[in-house]
């Protein structure tokens, strides 16, 4: 029996409803993993996270897995984490990302016992930092609400808050022997910072709904595009709001979805002093522009509610000023939705330009409008894509396949 300690940065759907907490939908792609990899025989699967209301070490036990939430608290990090690591007396700990204090925690714990470790790359934030500001004008940087003021999130100190998190990145890469990662930007970046790493290739299993359904251009909304983020400035909302004028000049009917929190309202007192200087700046030029009724924010949106909103859509929209490889780009390609995606970091690796879908600049909104115009327009185009990206999605999201690739990785350290 060999024994596996993930480490992880939010509590798995499982985990929160053992703590009596409603599921929060996000890192979809590790619940398929945990639950594949818990169902192995010869594996025992331990999950350790952060929890922002927990006192001490409790163990929560699911059907297949043990979850050991943990105070975040510095003071206490490293002993909660030796606890952790007593209590599950790991033959491998896999890190999943870099950038928080318990990963370069777990690392230096890890190092002192000699544990074996890995770290699977999710993104970088020390690279991220560095296209934060995605074109933005400096009022829009700078600027700042009363929820920026107590939070200390506008986007400036946003991006000092990445470049704090880089530092701590890297001193955990410089100190581990072995990564996971998935493109050639994350590939080229992890060995600048640490040349002498081992590097293994393995793809990620998305979340369960999205292989079980297909897009179709009959089911969708015609002229509809969706963006799966609009909260942070790296991930390009302002662009689309800038192509749009372009697009309503083709396709006056055109309208962006926008899952997630919308960052735009104010209109009560509660979503008023919560909302950013972000927030601010696009409903202005959502105002300016004459663009009110062109733009909808969904909320926040649950798995199926998800692959319901992709389904509906005619193009999925990948605006970002960097990415590694969006899990969003691999839902919408593995349901063959329409894909017009930025250029930018590992996003080539994920989609081929002109044969599963389009890829542009990142900061020339006139060439997105120019692609997201050509799949309106083009049915012919925008099936070839559709079946041209499922089919690259559905191998390179494979279930089977990447499980087996993982069990392989976690042979070859059980062996060194």
């Amino acid at each position: 029996m060999k024994k596996i300690l993930w480490l992880v940065n939010i509590p798995l759907p499982e985990a929160s409803i053992l703590m009596g907490n409603v599921s929060i939908p996000f890192a979809g792609w590790l619940v398929n993993s945990s639950e594949e990899l818990a169902s192995i025989d010869g594996i025992q699967l331990s999950i350790a996270f952060p929890c922002k209301k927990i006192k001490g070490n409790k163990m929560l036990v699911g059907k297949k897995v043990k979850y050991f939430p943990f105070a975040r608290k510095k003071a206490a990090l490293t002993e909660n984490l030796l606890q952790i690591i007593a209590k599950t007396s790991p033959d491998l700990v896999h890190i999943h990302g870099t950038e928080y204090p318990h990963t370069l925690a777990m690392v230096n714990l890890c190092q002192a016992q000699a544990i074996k470790t890995i770290i699977s790359i999710q993104g970088l934030l020390s690279i991220t930092a560095q296209h934060f500001y995605a074109s933005l004008p400096a009022n829009a940087i700078y600027g700042f609400t009363l929820r920026n003021i107590f939070n200390k999130d506008s986007i400036y100190l946003d991006r000092k808050s990445f470049e704090k998190g880089g530092i701590l990145e890297t001193s955990a890469l410089r100190k581990v022997d072995n990564v996971i990662g998935r493109t050639t930007w994350d590939k080229v970046n992890t060995r600048q910072i640490n040349p002498k790493i081992t590097y293994y290739f393995c793809n990620e299993i998305l979340r369960s709904s999205f292989y079980e359904q297909e897009w179709t251009l009959e089911s969708c909304e015609r002229n509809t595009i969706f963006l799966s983020q609009g909260r942070d400035s790296y991930k390009g909302l302002h662009y689309v709001i800038e192509a749009m004028p372009l697009i309503l000049r083709q396709f006056p009917a055109a309208k962006v979805y926008v899952s997630g929190v919308d960052v735009t309202n104010a209109d009560e007192l509660k979503s008023f002093l919560l909302r950013t200087y972000y927030g601010k700046y696009i409903r202005k030029r959502i105002k300016k522009l004459g663009l009110q009724d062109h733009f909808v924010f969904t909320g926040v949106l649950n798995e199926k509610q998800m692959c319901v909103r992709y389904l509906q859509s005619h193009v999925f929209l990948c605006p970002s000023s960097i990415e590694n490889s969006p899990n969003s780009l691999g839902e919408a390609m593995i349901l063959g939705l329409p894909c017009v995606a930025s250029y930018v970091g590992g996003v080539p690796d994920m989609l081929e330009h002109e044969k599963e879908g389009f890829l542009y600049q990142g900061d020339a909104p006139y060439m997105l409008a120019h692609y997201i115009c050509e799949l309106f327009a083009n049915d012919e185009i925008a099936l070839r894509f559709s079946a041209a990206a499922r089919a690259r999605a559905n191998a390179r999201h494979c279930k089977i396949e990447n499980m087996k690739q993982l069990l392989r990785i976690y042979r070859s350290l059980f062996h060194s």
